[in-house]
């Protein structure tokens, strides 16, 4: 006679794995949601029942979402205590744009090069995106399509590595700092830099495009280091 184990050892089946798989991924966009709202604050320490219940889901997907969060260095885990949200911290977001504009400036002579009015089409429809969602009250849609349109136009490289790590950057400086990022930004001020990176992408003028990248890149790390220098302050002077 045939015996099936049915105790501990008894392997998943590949539906059950499935599950197990969708209930993560939706814990983990769930998580992302919610850092991308501001509704976890950096340094906060995650409750998991408080997550689950939120969430509508088990302790166990929030668990493990948590470790691919951790993995992507947007939560950190600590012995006997838990998970936390990553704290404010200047100098990784300083670093992060620094990179974001080496990253970005070495892809813009070949989308000069290589733009065709298909890709002017899809850049314009970005910006147009970014111009109407900057004078949206909400927070998160200005992100995303603030985001969306730097993306947009480090695809039109062609360059799928390079784009991956940049949206890599986002992430993290989206998701940690969500909340903090843009309060201090000017918005006007951004959507002049895209407008006038739009016109000279178009116009094939390579030198004006990196100059207004550039330009635009430094002066948007400068309102946010800004701004996370007076949250800081603020915080410190509260005793906080």
């Amino acid at each position: 006679m045939d015996y099936i184990s049915v105790g501990p050892r008894a392997a998943k089946s590949p539906k059950a794995t499935e599950r197990t798989v969708d209930h993560t991924r939706k814990a983990y966009l769930g998580i992302r949601n919610l850092m991308l709202h501001n509704e976890l604050a950096p340094g906060q320490k995650i409750a998991y029942r408080d997550l689950a219940e939120r969430l509508g889901m088990s302790q166990t997907p929030i668990i493990q979402a948590l470790k691919w969060l951790e993995f992507q260095q947007l939560v950190r885990h600590e012995p006997n205590r838990g998970y936390f949200t990553a704290p404010i911290d200047p100098r990784e977001v300083e670093e992060i744009y620094d990179v974001r504009e080496t990253l970005e400036l070495s892809l813009l002579p070949g989308i000069v090069r290589t733009i065709d009015r298909t890709g002017v089409r899809t850049l314009q429809k970005a910006l147009e995106a970014h111009l109407k969602a900057s004078r949206e009250i909400y927070l998160a849609e200005r992100l995303h399509h603030d985001m969306e349109f730097h993306l947009t136009l480090a695809q039109l490289s062609g360059n799928q590595v390079h784009c991956k790590i940049l949206r890599d950057l986002f992430d993290l400086l989206y998701l940690k700092y969500s909340g903090n990022v843009l309060f201090s930004t000017s918005m006007d001020s951004a959507d002049a830099d895209h407008q006038a990176l739009f016109d000279s992408i178009a116009g094939g003028d390579l030198k004006t495009a990196r100059r207004t990248l550039s330009g635009h890149i430094r002066r948007v790390r400068e309102h946010v280091l800004r701004g996370l220098r007076e949250l800081t302050d603020a915080k410190t002077q509260a005793g906080i």
